[in-house]
């Protein structure tokens, strides 16, 4: 049985006051339940939720209670184990599901425990990854073969299985896709399109570096609107291919955004919605989803583990190669400077080596 000595103290970038950015300090390496796991953290990886957690905006000062450990992406080592978790677990190579749900509700006792209205969140309700060391539930593991899949890429399953949620919602072979929002969450479906037979595949946004990256992974086509009201991109939709695009896969979240997703979709088209507006939206149901007879999902997350499963076969297999979106790789010690990099919308996946010097 391997045995890993741990330091009594660590590096994590910690939200201290109720104020914009955080700060890398030393703490305790944190105690374990004995139902956890403590995980040496090879790879982790920051996302959209950590800047806005990074930023202080309206919905973080309403959720996040300081002092907090950011960060849900990662991947690892099982370095210790609790009283009740099985110690053949030591050394395993492991990422995990940041949502942990409470096993209880009518949810999670129907299957769909993705949907757990209990659910606390790694990095937001409990400390996160952004750290030489974290605690995991061992519920939520999930065991990588790190031969196919190395830490970076690893790290990524998490952010990545919501993609493959969305855009496999309904089958894409042989379909026109469009996806609004090329930030990592898009662009990962782009890839995952064009692995899954889509027969056109389109992107919108107004940043000329994600949508270089948009045709590096498979879009056949980018669009980026010189306004901001959501009609050019509409037009822009309906003109794809003889009858316009079938699935419209909107990542954004963003108001016109939203408007051009309904409004550009074929008639008895698809619209999936997975980004998050900052506020609410008003949509024309009447015009723009009853009379052209659309089929509308909104969906949050991963399907907890049945879609984890889906993506160990795209990555392991070499269906999808998501490595041309990690831009960046930094020690822990460098994390402003990524949060600097994502803030200026020149970088995607930034991967922090918190145990790399």
């Amino acid at each position: 049985m391997k045995k890993y000595t741990v330091p009594k103290t660590m590096k994590a970038l910690q939200k201290l006051t109720s104020s914009p950015g955080a700060d890398l300090i030393e703490i305790p390496v944190p105690k374990i339940g004995n139902k956890e796991v403590l995980v040496r953290v090879d790879a982790a990886s920051i996302c959209g939720t950590d800047l806005h957690i990074w930023e202080w905006d309206s919905w973080s000062s309403k959720r996040i209670k300081p002092p907090m450990t950011l960060g849900h992406e990662m991947a690892g080592t099982v370095v210790a184990t609790g009283s009740n978790v099985d110690q053949a677990l030591l050394g395993e190579f492991v990422s995990c599901e940041s949502h942990i749900t409470c096993g209880s509700c009518f949810q999670c006792q129907s299957g769909k425990p993705h949907m757990c209205p209990q659910t606390s969140i790694i990095g937001v309700d409990r400390d996160g990854c952004f750290a030489e060391y974290v605690a995991i539930p061992e519920k939520v593991l999930w065991h990588t073969d790190q031969s196919k899949l190395p830490p970076d890429i690893a790290a990524l399953q998490e952010p990545f299985g919501g993609a493959v949620r969305s855009s496999l919602a309904h089958d894409p072979a042989g379909q026109s896709i469009a996806v609004l929002g090329c930030g990592p969450i898009g662009l990962f479906s782009i890839a995952i399109a064009k692995a899954s037979g889509a027969s056109r595949i389109v992107a919108a946004d107004i940043n000329n570096y994600r949508l270089s990256l948009a045709l590096q992974v498979g879009a056949d086509e980018v669009f980026q609107p010189s306004k901001l009201t959501g009609t050019e991109t509409a037009s822009w939709l309906s003109k794809i291919g003889d009858h316009g695009v079938d699935i419209v896969l909107e990542m954004s979240g963003a108001t016109a955004s939203i408007d051009a997703a309904f409004k550009g979709v074929r008639r008895g088209g698809y619209v999936n919605l997975f980004g998050i507006p900052p506020k609410p939206v008003l949509i024309d149901i009447a015009e723009d989803m009853i009379f052209k007879n659309l089929t509308v999902l909104a969906l949050n997350g991963r399907e907890i583990f049945e879609t984890w499963h889906k993506t160990r076969h795209l990555l392991e297999t070499g269906l999808v190669d998501i490595s041309p979106l990690i831009t960046h790789r930094l020690p822990l010690d460098n994390v402003t400077d990524a949060f600097d990099l994502l803030k200026s919308g020149n970088a995607c996946k930034i991967i922090l080596e918190p145990n790399q010097q």
